[in-house]
């Protein structure tokens, strides 16, 4: 990950307790170019271009200390050049065991494989999907169990690609990935080409709208939920009778909203992991007027 702009925002931010996971999960909301985790803080990284604010990032954690799940927060604001940036990201970054099966590691790094594993060679540049958020992982050990040979994987809001790398590597025939973020179209390009998946993987700026493309056996969606909930049906449009859906981006207090908004729109709900806070949600799409 070589970033060009010449500066970066960063905000420092103290929280109690010490959730991370929570945290980071939801401010991944906002367009970030990063989050390192400190001793007894994060730092979120932005262009200074960005629109990101102290007041933005206030607005997502007062509503987690409105629920309950953080007791107090505090932000510093600073600027760091963009070489220094680039030094705290490569050493931040660690080969990721996320199965006993599948291993993500940057392109520094080096790593020999055992027998039956699977490497995915992730460069993230702005994108989310570096494997080390519980969402990622969770999202991968699902497909683990429910890629089959031949599927026609959709993953909408791709990010790095990881996920949509990781479904072809396990067997599916192709895969399109869609993310609204600029950025995610060299980066899941790259990492396609990193991977040897590119020939089979489709890669789209925009959002789910502007897939054409129906019938998927395998829509993917790690996202948080407010877009979950509001994509929904355009999930439907685009999946096959009998197709599976993934879910992520969630915690454990999302479950029941997000089950019965899907239930509504003739998704069964299969099964669920739990990784910490963070949830992976399984459904089949069973549309009677389709049978």
């Amino acid at each position: 990950m070589k970033i060009n702009n010449k500066n970066f925002n960063v905000f420092k931010i103290y929280f109690t307790p010490f959730r991370t996971d929570l945290v980071t999960g939801v401010l991944w909301e906002l367009k970030l170019n990063g989050i390192t985790e400190e001793e007894n803080f994060i730092s979120v990284y932005t262009s200074t271009k960005s629109n990101v604010t102290s007041k933005k990032i206030e607005q997502l954690l007062d509503s987690l200390v409105a629920e309950g799940l953080l007791e107090n927060f505090s932000i510093e604001k600073e600027i760091v050049e963009n070489k220094n940036w680039n030094e705290i990201w490569e050493k931040g970054r660690e080969v990721i065991h996320v199965s006993d099966k599948i291993i993500i590691k940057p392109t520094f790094k080096e790593y020999t494989p055992k027998q039956g594993e699977l490497v995915l060679t992730i460069d993230p540049k702005m994108s989310f999907g570096t494997g080390e958020h519980q969402s990622t992982q969770l999202v991968l050990q699902l497909l683990e169990k429910h890629v089959k040979p031949g599927m026609k994987v959709l993953d909408v809001g791709s990010g790095t690609g990881v996920l949509a790398i990781a479904a072809l590597k396990l067997g599916a025939s192709s895969a399109i990935a869609v993310d609204n973020d600029e950025w995610c179209y060299d980066n899941c390009k790259e990492n396609a080409e990193l991977n040897g998946v590119k020939d089979s993987m489709k890669i789209i700026t925009g959002d789910i709208k502007n897939i054409v493309e129906t019938g998927f056996d395998l829509v993917l969606a790690n996202i948080q939920k407010n877009i979950l909930l509001q994509i929904a049906g355009e999930i439907k449009k685009k999946i096959r009778q009998n197709g599976i859906l993934v879910l992520s981006g969630l915690l454990k207090q999302d479950e029941a909203e997000i089950k019965k908004n899907y239930s509504g729109l003739d998704f069964i709900f299969q099964e669920k992991l739990i990784k910490d806070d963070w949830i992976g949600l399984v459904f089949q799409f069973k549309d009677q007027l389709r049978s």
